[in-house]
């Protein structure tokens, strides 16, 4: 029910869908009353009155006009439902993108990619069978049936209230049936949510199921999860055509009483032809929305499951605080930013121990500083919340004074650039890759960033250049080279504060050689916080604060932290005869 209220909800996204609905059905019972009262009089006038043709050739004229009028109608109802069903699936499924991106990364790393995937199209198709058909069924139901009972109480008494005790039957049987159906539906968009998550998991994994010789063993489990998916398909199936025999079932006997009442009285000249016709053509169209309502149910409990699964995802966006913008004359001077970070903490929700906790760290303007730690030390977590993909639980961080955390969120990464361990490549060409940093690029500050990073002589050598299609996730690329074209977005950006998430974490030493180089450049001028294990990316570092478990251990240059002999120096893996000779060199 509360499902059912929302989706009612959503549709006044269209205002008047359901209004024009109901007044076309409204205007097509009327031409169906006038139609048969009509034929009636027809049939009653040639065969009792003993009228020609010419005598009756009005009426049928008139009949053929309101057959044309219903028709049209029927056209035209059809074509608001249809059109309204694709104007609200278009606006959830913006709304659902629209929560994603609000979402952020931290969503979506808890859930299944093919999960979401399934939810956000074949979920969202699964609408318009709601609004297109059932719901404006639903609305005709409502409508026509009360009609067409008023009309026949006042042509017969009896007959109306035969149908006035009849009719609340097959509504009753529906909600019986319905509420089985409904649990089995949504079983099954369950079941499909989950096959769809685990084939682009085999998509994506594929290599790997190769690599060990798992592809028999996945052809088996796809084929278990997609016999799950035909029995839960014919669980719903089932209900849906039991629905349909007993509501089939109920209209015809309804029908057939009142064929008998009306026929008995017929023949004991208690009631006209002429009426008797008229009451007997009139009980079907009294039936027929509660029939048409049976035949659409199942497209209703398909939009409703998918849309318990839609709400769910646009109901955690909405737990989201909306943030203040803050007008940003910090930003005045594109290359001094101070970020402060103080009192930080943060706790995961599935995390009895915290993340971070009590995090103090200064970085001033055109500085850099490096955090190190082993894994799980809370140095993501750190970027995460810098970048506001987290919030945290205590604590703030202030970019030349001001809190982040009051800025608009997209605003605020504009000023941020991150070169992680894995940028991500979409299937597109290179240009369209490099000018997510700043779509207005000229061509002449591409390959400008490009030679900054050191991709220009690949890129050159490239089939069709910067049109060159990479496929999905930079196929057409080394890691080494993917690492680059980060790099060249990061120059691109041209944002003040710049993110190096180990970024030289996967390279051989050559690459990473390289890489150092372009990396120095990037860092000119920019307030730079480095994620790094490897000595090179941090041995230049202004400050190094060491992490475990959350918290900082040690900080300071990489010759005190040596001194110190602590938790820096194992992480490096230096002993003492070692750690001289590296003092040595570096001195």
């Amino acid at each position: 029910m509360k499902t059912g209220r929302r989706l009612m909800r959503v549709s006044k996204q269209v205002p008047g869908m359901l209004v024009a609905v109901g007044v076309f059905g409204l205007f097509g019972a009327l031409l169906t009353l006038g139609q048969w009262t009509l034929l009636a009089r027809v049939v009653n006038a040639v065969f009792f009155e003993h009228q020609n043709l010419e005598r009756v050739s009005n009426w049928l004229v008139m009949i053929a006009a309101c057959m044309v009028l219903r028709s049209s109608l029927l056209y035209w109802r059809e074509l608001v439902a249809q059109r309204g069903a694709i104007r609200i699936k278009t606006e959830v499924r913006q709304q659902l993108f629209a929560s994603l991106f609000t979402l952020g990364p931290r969503f979506t790393s808890s859930e299944r990619s093919g999960d979401l995937t399934t939810t956000f199209v074949e979920g969202v198709e699964r609408l318009e069978g709601y609004f297109a058909r059932f719901l404006p069924q639903g609305v005709l139901t409502g409508l026509v049936p009360a009609l067409v009972l008023a009309y026949t109480l006042w042509l017969d008494p009896l007959t109306g209230v035969i149908l006035l005790l009849t009719g609340p039957l097959i509504p009753v049987f529906m909600w019986l049936l319905g509420t089985l159906a409904q649990a089995n539906a949504n079983r099954q968009f369950l079941e499909l949510r989950r096959m769809g998550a685990h084939f682009l998991d085999v998509l994506q994994g594929l290599g790997t199921l190769k690599l060990f010789n798992r592809s028999a063993a996945q052809t088996t489990f796809i084929r278990l999860i997609s016999e799950r998916f035909r029995e839960r398909t014919m669980d719903v199936l089932k209900v849906a055509f039991l629905s349909g025999f007993v509501l089939e079932l109920t209209a015809t006997i309804s029908t057939a009483i009142v064929a008998v009442t009306v026929g008995v009285r017929l023949l004991e000249g208690q009631l006209g032809f002429e009426r008797a016709l008229l009451v007997l053509l009139l009980a079907p169209e009294f039936y027929q929305p509660f029939r048409q309502l049976g035949l659409e149910h199942h497209a209703g409990m398909e939009g409703s499951a998918a849309a318990e699964r839609i709400f769910e995802v646009l109901d955690e966006a909405a737990q989201i605080p909306i943030q203040t913008t803050v007008p940003l004359e910090f930003f005045a001077a594109p290359q001094a930013i101070k970020l402060e970070f103080k009192d930080l903490s943060f706790s995961y929700p599935a995390s009895q121990e915290p993340a971070l906790e009590g995090f103090n760290l200064t970085l001033e303007p055109a500085t850099r500083s490096a955090l190190v730690g082993a894994s799980g030390s809370g140095k993501t977590t750190l970027v995460r919340l810098l970048l506001r993909f987290l919030e945290p639980t205590n604590g703030e961080v202030l970019a030349n004074g001001i809190p982040i955390g009051v800025l608009e969120p997209g605003l605020w990464r504009s000023s941020v650039a991150l070169v992680s361990q894995t940028p991500h490549i979409f299937e597109g060409t290179l240009l369209e890759n490099l000018r997510l940093a700043r779509p207005e690029a000229s061509l002449e500050e591409v390959w400008l960033a490009l030679e900054n990073a050191g991709a220009r002589d690949f890129v050159s050598l490239m089939p069709e250049g910067l049109e060159t299609r990479l496929g999905e996730n930079g196929a057409r690329l080394s890691g080494g080279e993917r690492q680059r074209i980060a790099i060249a977005r990061a120059f691109l950006k041209n944002a003040p504060i710049l993110v190096l998430d180990e970024a030289t974490s996967h390279l051989d030493i050559e690459g990473e050689a390289l890489m150092v180089v372009a990396l120095e450049r990037l860092m000119v001028g920019r307030t730079t916080l480095m994620i790094a294990h490897r000595l090179a990316t941090v041995i230049s570092a202004n400050q190094i604060l060491v992490l475990e478990a959350g918290r900082v251990v040690e900080r300071g240059t990489h010759q005190q932290l040596l001194a110190q002999h602590g938790a820096y120096s194992r992480l490096l893996g230096v002993g003492d005869q070692a750690r001289e000779g590296l003092e040595a060199v570096l001195a």
